[in-house]
């Protein structure tokens, strides 16, 4: 297959209509990492529609733990994903991959999936992050067979119900995928209107602290009560103080819930913070401090401090695998007319875990846009067909030879292919 197959390209946007009613379907199935029903109908949506690539394996999503509203952790089932395999054995092996997630409780996501009065614009609940780039993956996929080079290449999609929590029940997955592949590519958005990739990614930690005190009456014994909240709150300034240590991450309380009636000392207080490093040794410098600083809420005298959590996405830094990785997307971009360029990114994915375990990956292959996480998400039509076509090229040239990438063999640790 030549470096620009114009048949591939002209297939692919003659796709661009189906892709923008894949997503509208999509984006109006409620679809939050902690919802059963809405990834249940997500589910069934994404393997109806990749079913045409082939036999659709149900991936249990298994169990997150969480600490509920009485401080006690807790374990809560987590949605199914899907795997689907294709192409010829002999070549490369890729890894495909997103989620059908989202960050929106049933009731909070924005009620209208709509287009722009120019058309330019899709506005709607995970339109970008990442309904999107699952429809980019599918078409680019479906393209990839339709037109399959003569040289092999062998692919394998995964599709998450968990990312946006942090992927704690297809971690492992992932890590066991990454000793199977040479090279990922993953469907998050791009960093910004203009195509950005990622390139370095921060690493990313979800922290709990349980503060629990001794309750008594505001009025008739104050001085007897240990009060939870007050000294939760006290730990919520000391975590936020650690944003002026002078290291590269951020560290952002994000909740302090506790309390009930107005004249009861408050017996439990329950503080989140995620952290936000860009290096391992930040991450575990954070890690420490937070645990020191729950160490020190307890005064021996009826107030203790517990911090549950960690690191669930460690750093990604620029390699020089995955600068290759961008190499060869820039160039592929350059026959399109695009040029990409990467940037450091706050933002952790699944991409990290892939990296950690040894996988390199380009994680931003998804469409153009912005205001993902809030009401505002939404993704720019034209970038569609266009990621689609940029990821057809990208897996053309891995399995012609003309984007150089090491493989690993049998003798390099490379693990036994599950898809045949």
């Amino acid at each position: 297959m030549p470096c620009q197959p114009a048949d591939v390209l002209a297939w692919i946007d003659r796709q661009q209509d189906r892709l923008l009613e894949t997503v509208r379907a999509w984006a109006a199935i409620s679809s939050w990492s902690l919802d059963p029903d809405g990834l249940a109908a997500m589910h069934r949506a994404a393997s109806e529609a990749f079913a045409a690539l082939g036999p659709v394996e149900r991936l249990p999503g298994g169990t997150r733990a969480t600490i509920g509203d009485d401080g006690r952790e807790t374990t809560m089932p987590l949605g199914d994903g899907l795997r689907v395999c294709g192409g010829r054995a002999g070549g490369p092996r890729v890894l495909l991959g997103i989620h059908m997630d989202t960050v929106y409780p049933p009731g909070s996501e924005p009620t209208r999936v709509e287009r722009s009065a120019d058309g330019r614009i899709l506005r709607g609940p995970g339109v970008a992050d990442a309904k999107g780039g699952l429809a980019v993956m599918l078409v680019a996929l479906e393209a990839f067979e339709r037109f399959r080079p003569a040289e092999p290449l062998a692919w394998e999609v995964f599709v998450n119900a968990d990312e946006e929590a942090g992927s704690p029940g297809w971690a492992p997955l992932f890590a066991e995928a990454a000793g199977r592949h040479d090279a990922g590519l993953l469907f998050e958005p791009a960093l910004d209107e203009a195509g950005t990739l990622a390139g370095d990614r921060m690493g990313s930690g979800n922290f709990t602290v349980v503060v629990r005190g001794r309750a008594a009456h505001a009025g008739r014994q104050f001085a007897s009560g240990r009060n939870a909240v007050a000294a939760a709150a006290r730990l919520a300034g000391c975590c936020d103080q650690l944003n002026a240590s002078g290291r590269d991450l951020t560290v952002n309380v994000a909740a302090l819930h506790g309390g009930a009636a107005f004249n009861v000392v408050p017996d439990l207080a329950i503080v989140d913070v995620n952290v936000r490093a860009a290096t391992p040794a930040d991450a575990a410098w954070t890690t420490s401090r937070l645990a020191a600083i729950a160490t020190a809420a307890a005064d021996g005298d009826g107030l203790t401090a517990t911090l549950h959590g960690g690191f669930h996405s460690p750093p990604k830094p620029l390699d020089l695998s995955t600068q290759l990785l961008l190499d060869h997307a820039a160039t592929c971009g350059a026959e399109l007319g695009l040029a990409i360029a990467a940037a450091a990114t706050g933002g952790a994915c699944d991409g990290n875990r892939l990296a950690a375990a040894g996988l390199p990956n380009l994680d931003s292959l998804g469409v153009r846009g912005g205001g993902i996480h809030s009401p505002e998400e939404y993704l720019l039509v034209e970038s569609l067909a266009e990621r689609a076509k940029l990821t057809a090229l990208l897996l053309a040239g891995l399995a012609d030879g003309s984007l150089a990438w090491p493989r690993r063999d049998a003798a390099g640790g490379r693990e036994a292919w599950p898809c045949s």
